[in-house]
């Protein structure tokens, strides 16, 4: 294999290969599942059909993916498919009597996202015959996932949808999902938290649901419960106008 330049972003350093694979909707659905990780870089290895990513069920089952079929490359060759490549890991149910080292897809993205310098590919078999040894061999790695040893066969997309979250959670995939969705305003202050339950109380007195010669535990547990959310200026506000609407209507009521 070639030496490759650097490039630290997985992103743009891995590749998907797909040999001899027979369905042209598998194929579309590979692409969508690594457009939906956020990967590019699609290789075919002497499809069954030259024009797979053409034909109609490709285009079907790729559902928005289309560029990623637009832009992949149809070779002839393993050789050709790995040109560029210091790294490549062949992913096989079947272990190997003399196959490179066997390891988890986990542990694969871990690797590759460590070291910078690798530019690699992920190398999937044909439906119905997966991979032959000679290209096995020409691997780094066998990658085999963990799976039910009853029933351990999963579609190709479905392995090429593992293999690429797993990658995409390597590079920082965990960051984003634990990142704020949405719009998040500015946590309410400490004293405008107090005041919205002094408000609250008053409020919880009028309508009779708290006793105020008996407590109990009750303004303690609100606060417990209100702690656990992490109120925003605005919640406070809201939580305040309930109140105020509250008291005004019991005082009308009072008054009438």
């Amino acid at each position: 294999m070639n030496q490759p330049q650097t490039n630290t972003s997985l992103f743009s350093r891995l590749r998907f290969v797909l040999v001899e694979t027979s369905h042209p909707g598998n194929i579309g659905a590979v692409a969508r599942a690594m457009k939906t990780m956020g990967f590019s870089q699609l290789v075919l290895v002497n499809p069954r059909f030259p024009d797979a990513v053409h034909q109609e069920e490709a285009i079907a089952f790729a559902s928005g993916a289309q560029d990623i079929l637009a832009s992949a490359k149809i070779v002839g060759g393993i050789e050709e498919a790995l040109e560029g490549c210091n790294f490549a890991a062949a992913l096989s149910a079947r272990l190997r009597e003399y196959s490179p080292p066997v390891t988890t897809p986990r542990a694969l993205a871990s690797t590759l996202v460590d070291d910078g310098s690798l530019n690699a590919a992920l190398v999937f078999g044909s439906e119905r015959y997966g991979l032959p040894n000679q290209i096995i061999e020409k691997c780094n790695v066998l990658i085999n996932i963990p799976a039910n040893p009853d029933y351990s066969s999963l579609n190709l997309a479905q392995a090429v949808q593992l293999l690429a979250y797993e990658a995409r959670m390597a590079a920082g995939g965990d960051r984003i999902a634990q990142s704020p969705i949405g719009f998040h305003g500015d946590a309410a202050s400490l004293t405008q938290v107090d005041g919205m339950y002094e408000h609250l109380e008053k409020a919880l007195i009028a309508i009779e649901f708290l006793d105020p010669d008996n407590p109990k535990k009750l303004m303690s547990r609100l606060r417990r419960l209100f702690s656990r959310t992490q109120l925003e200026t605005e919640e406070v506000n809201i939580l305040r106008g309930i109140a105020r609407h509250i008291l005004a209507r019991i005082g009308k009521n009072q008054a009438e």
